[in-house]
């Protein structure tokens, strides 16, 4: 049943992300503006991270992702209501509510590694990770009949893409209320935020890890937000941008149970110094492609979805046995928000980049801020072997 949420609020989130930017800029003209949709999701997310890990820690997992999804599904209705009246900064408003459905997304892995023997953590989290492909190859090539469906009901086109994600999302919402069982809270008495920071800094392997997530977390949501705009200044359509975004939705989740296998076999820190390359490699190669390059994008954009796996399974598992376990749910709840805080910041500047360097500009960034990374991963595993695999 985990999965199957995972399945809908995949849809929900996919939708939502194709047309938001593209949204945006057909209401206000602007490029710059634009680049604020996917961060503006991506805050949300933030925002709603910490609440669901203390709701998660005092009444459990089913409540917690349940409530997630609902303000993602009020979210979305709210971004079609915008939409169709006209109004850029109410569409903003309603992406931020939209987030609450990748708070729901991110926090299933956790619950699904929260039985999990030490052996088998990262490989039972991949599996709900991959959960979320089908959903999210699905969402971006319902946008275009999401639009005609909305035309055909007499509603404005561009509230239909929001309106399948509100419906999704709802969807996962009943999912995890009526189908996971009624788990006992994570911990009876969570930390607070200032705890859950001391937590990761008394942990050299959850510092690791930490950083890990909000590098790759902002890397991919820079490149990948501005992608569809640069694709629609190339006259690319929207099937051949939903077609580029699949691709890249595939790669971030598709492979997560290898992934997986490969940090509990491997250790944690090699695939994240993998997932490290991977982000260089995908920032060089989009850097090189016009906006009617669908090959190069593509293969760019997957590589992109791969690397951000990596760190997302490694590090998630890395952080998760690296903290005590009365803090654990909390700590968790404070890492997505701070990895979504970083990937907002990475839209805002992707924005920025693309304004004053062009889409070339941004990739070549990435692949720097990627390659410091690598840096970082490298020289502390060159350290003293940690405890933790």
């Amino acid at each position: 049943m985990l999965a199957a949420a995972q399945v809908l609020g995949g849809i929900g989130v996919a939708t939502g992300i194709v047309v938001g930017a593209l949204a945006v800029r057909d209401l206000s003209g602007s490029d710059a503006l634009a680049g604020l949709a996917q961060p503006s999701a991506v805050l949300g997310a933030a925002l709603f991270a910490v609440p669901a890990g203390v709701v998660a820690a005092r009444a459990g997992r089913r409540l917690s992702l349940a409530a997630a999804h609902g303000v993602g599904a009020l979210g979305a209705l709210l971004a079609a209501c915008s939409a169709a009246a006209g109004s850029w900064p109410f569409l903003l408003v309603g992406l931020v509510l939209f987030g609450s459905g990748t708070t729901a997304i991110l926090a299933a892995r956790f619950a699904a590694a929260d039985d999990a023997p030490p052996g088998r953590r990262a490989r039972d989290l991949s599996l709900v990770v991959w959960a979320t492909t089908v959903g999210s190859v699905l969402g971006p090539n319902l946008a275009a009949p999401g639009r005609w469906a909305a035309s055909a009901l007499g509603l404005a086109p561009a509230a239909g893409p929001f309106l399948v994600s509100a419906l999704a999302y709802g969807l996962a919402a009943l999912t995890v209320l009526v189908g996971l069982d009624r788990r006992a809270p994570v911990a009876a008495t969570p930390v607070r935020g200032p705890g859950a920071w001391r937590a990761v800094r008394g942990s050299r392997p959850a510092l690791v890890a930490l950083t890990a997530l909000v590098v790759g977390q902002a890397v991919m949501f820079g490149v990948m937000s501005m992608t569809p705009v640069h694709m629609g200044h190339g006259a690319a359509s929207l099937t051949a941008i939903g077609l580029v975004m699949s691709l890249h939705i595939a790669g971030m989740y598709a492979l997560s149970p290898l992934v997986g296998w490969a940090a509990d076999r491997r250790g944690r820190r090699v695939v994240l110094a993998a997932g490290a390359v991977l982000l260089t490699v995908s920032g060089l190669l989009v850097a090189g492609a016009h906006g009617h390059d669908l090959v190069l994008l593509a293969v760019g954009l997957t590589v992109l979805g791969i690397g951000w796996c990596c760190g997302l399974v490694a590090g998630s598992a890395l952080l998760g046995e690296s903290v005590p376990a009365a803090s654990r749910a909390t700590v968790q709840g404070f890492s997505d928000m701070v990895m979504n805080v970083g990937g907002a910041l990475g839209g805002v500047a992707a924005g920025a980049a693309v304004t004053a360097w062009g889409y070339r500009g941004l990739g070549v960034a990435a692949a720097v801020v990627s390659l410091a990374l690598l840096g970082v991963i490298a020289g502390v595993t060159s350290g003293p072997p940690s405890r933790t695999r």
